[in-house]
């Protein structure tokens, strides 16, 4: 039985040898991945075979050209080796043409072996010898070059500069990989339903074109990212099983890496841990094939987040260690850069490592802010926009050409009635006085338009800004916050501590506030019950109680404005801290309810916070340093509100005040 299945592999990969190049066929050589797909995951064994054969010249630059680009898909060593051995072959020959195609595949292989500068300088200087059929290949690479140095706005440029010349040469799987490229860069831009937009057409393009090659499995996992992104579970999987199908057909190790990385990702979110490990397992071992520091960075990334998330900090910090080794001091996607420092954050964090922690958002902080850029976002989307109307002008010429033609086989056809020139004199005078006055018209309407975009364009602007504003006073307030707790850390002193505490917890109901601001689109106002909601979740982590304190908000949502809210948010912490302090005995279960409505009263609301606990007897002192009780008092006056206090079976704090919605965007 053995000797029969080893004499059929052998038959097979015969067959398959003849069916790639044949020198008895026209033509000798069906290109992989271009003629056919029909082949299993020994077609590179059996290139390797037919170049040690006496090949035309041409025909041993085309075999050892794709055998190169290839390799780099298992072994980028050996991809490195046979494109430099290839190229030298192709300088030999002064044969211009294949020397710019070799270029490219040189750049692409150093592009993976993360040598970016090295990828760029070969790329760029293969431009100015590449055929007009080479440029789609050439300009996918220097934006694969552009998206690893995190220059998201570069990259989309080279994608549609390589979709313009895909349509152009009328090359489909030029467009499939532009569109492709585009999903993939508004996954990173978290736009993820423009993601899918494209990812989708690339796939149709993909299906039309009819060869299941690297980049088509490399498109599916690019749209199962952005499914998985908006948590459609089924379709990310659905796209990951087919990308995984193709990969492991063809043995594609750097497309099998990322593939099981998402699908790590995946199961991590749907809390299936086991299949998470082994994924991630999957991930680190392909990446240690391909000796690729790009993806084996990335594969202990998500073992580590894996760990975060599974209570693991002491093993998470030690697979973070191995990934940022990985990346070294040159890496240069610093997107996935910026995500490993948040997870060095939070594992430090856990374990109580204040400082390090605090380093580490720094890094993350700087590096996120590098990458997710205002600039970044409007360029992508401005060039996409340049683009369309590109398409739009040209459609418009040859409308305008037709209908330019048109127009004068009419002329010619009312020349021919002499009866009625006359008529048709008048005819065309009253038509010229028509046109006249819509031009008058058209002239006028560009500039009502026009300035209409201007102020379309100014209110943009100064909304980004007002976002940028409230973002940049949140990441100031969480910085207070860190320093107030490495200050806490740093004291022995029980008291100093609860204040360090009680202050923290004031500093982060106001960061929610801002964070909100610039996280929806109404920049004047805060909905409240989704606040209240984040607001008890923080100081329940903070006094370490969700185990065993509910905090239930039954309220309907409700907009106020930013002059309101910050006040009525610091009441509520105020609330919240007491009730958790003094309201309930020690590790006593109970429920704290939050409630803000509209009374009958005309514009009178009321909010109401209570507890079910132990109370406080009348006429007893009140605990703490009393700072928290006059602070409540200070915001009530400020809100000209009243403040009513009622204890039985618990305490119900309830406050009546005035308030008035604002209108037109003038706040009360």
């Amino acid at each position: 039985m053995k000797i029969f299945f080893t004499c059929t592999m052998l038959l097979l990969s015969f067959a398959s040898a003849a069916q790639l190049v044949d020198l008895s066929r026209v033509p000798p050589y069906r290109p992989v991945f271009v003629a056919t797909d029909a082949f299993d995951s020994s077609y590179l064994t059996e290139l390797e075979k037919a170049t040690t054969q006496n090949l035309p010249d041409t025909l041993q630059l085309a075999v050892g050209n794709d055998l190169a680009y290839y390799w780099h898909t298992r072994n980028l060593d050996k991809a490195c080796s046979l494109t430099y051995k290839t190229l030298a072959f192709a300088k030999g020959l002064h044969n211009k043409i294949w020397e710019g195609r070799l270029l490219v595949t040189l750049g692409a292989v150093l592009l993976r072996q993360e040598k970016l500068d090295s990828a760029f300088a070969v790329l760029t200087s293969a431009i100015p010898i590449v055929t007009k059929k080479d440029l789609p290949q050439l300009y996918t690479q220097l934006g694969y070059v552009m998206e690893r140095k995190g220059q998201l706005s570069k990259a989309a440029d080279y994608a549609l500069e390589a979709l313009h010349t895909g349509d152009t040469l009328h090359d489909m799987k030029a467009q499939a990989m532009a569109y492709s490229d585009l999903s993939n860069l508004f996954w990173k831009q978290s736009k993820f339903d423009k993601g899918i937009e494209y990812g989708l057409h690339s796939v149709a393009l993909f299906k039309q074109r009819g060869i299941e090659d690297m980049d088509y499995s490399f498109t599916l996992y690019v749209l199962g990212n952005n499914y998985l992104s908006v948590k459609d579970y089924p379709d990310a999987l659905q796209y990951f099983k087919l990308a995984l199908a193709q990969s492991e057909r063809y043995q594609f190790y750097n497309n099998l890496a990322d593939i099981y990385i998402a699908l790590n990702q995946l199961y991590t979110l749907t809390s299936d841990y086991a299949k998470a490990t082994f994924n991630a397992r999957q991930a680190i071992r392909y990446s240690t094939l391909l000796d690729n520091n790009f993806m084996l960075m990335r594969s202990w990334l998500c073992l580590a987040h894996l760990q975060n998330l599974t209570h693991q900090p002491d093993t998470a910090i030690t697979s973070l260690k191995i990934c940022l080794q990985v990346a070294g001091n040159n890496f240069g996607d610093k997107f996935f850069l910026s995500r490993a420092y948040k997870e060095l954050g939070d594992a430090y964090a856990t374990t109580g490592d204040y400082k390090n922690a605090y380093t580490a958002f720094q890094q993350y902080d700087i590096l996120k802010d590098s990458v997710f850029t205002a600039e970044a976002d409007q360029r992508v989307a401005r060039l996409q926009t340049e683009f369309e109307v590109a398409q739009k002008e040209t459609t418009i010429k040859t409308q305008q050409q037709s209908i330019t033609q048109q127009k004068r086989l009419q002329w010619l056809t009312l020349s021919a009635a002499g009866l009625l020139v006359l008529i048709l004199a008048g005819l065309y005078r009253t038509y010229q006085n028509k046109q006249k006055v819509n031009a008058q018209l058209e002239v006028l309407n560009e500039n009502l338009e026009q300035k209409n975009n201007q102020l379309d364009k100014r209110n943009a602007e100064n909304e980004l800004l007002l976002k940028e504003i409230h973002h940049r006073v949140k990441n100031n307030l969480e910085i207070v916050s860190g320093l107030l707790a490495l200050q806490a850390a740093q004291t022995d002193h029980p008291s100093a501590q609860a204040v360090m505490q009680a202050s923290q917890n004031r500093v982060l109901s106001m960061g929610i506030i801002h964070q909100k601001l610039y996280q929806k689109g109404n920049l004047a106002g805060i909905e409240m019950k989704d606040y209240f909601h984040n607001l008890g979740e923080s100081i329940l982590d903070a006094y370490n109680a969700a185990d065993r304190i509910r905090i239930t908000c039954n309220m309907h949502p409700m907009d106020l404005d930013v002059d309101t809210a910050v006040p009525i948010g610091l009441i509520a912490n105020e609330l919240l801290t007491n009730s958790l302090k003094y309201g309930f005995a020690a590790n006593q279960p109970g429920e704290i309810t939050i409630d803000l409505k509209k009374t009958e009263v005309p514009d009178e609301y009321i909010f109401c916070l209570g507890d079910n606990g132990i109370g406080r007897p009348e006429n007893t002192i009140a605990k703490g340093t009393g700072f928290g009780t006059e602070l409540v008092n200070l915001l009530v006056q400020q809100l000209n509100g009243k403040l009513t206090t009622c204890i039985n079976h618990g305490t119900l704090i309830t406050i009546h005040f005035k308030y008035t919605k604002p209108h037109n965007g003038h706040t009360r």
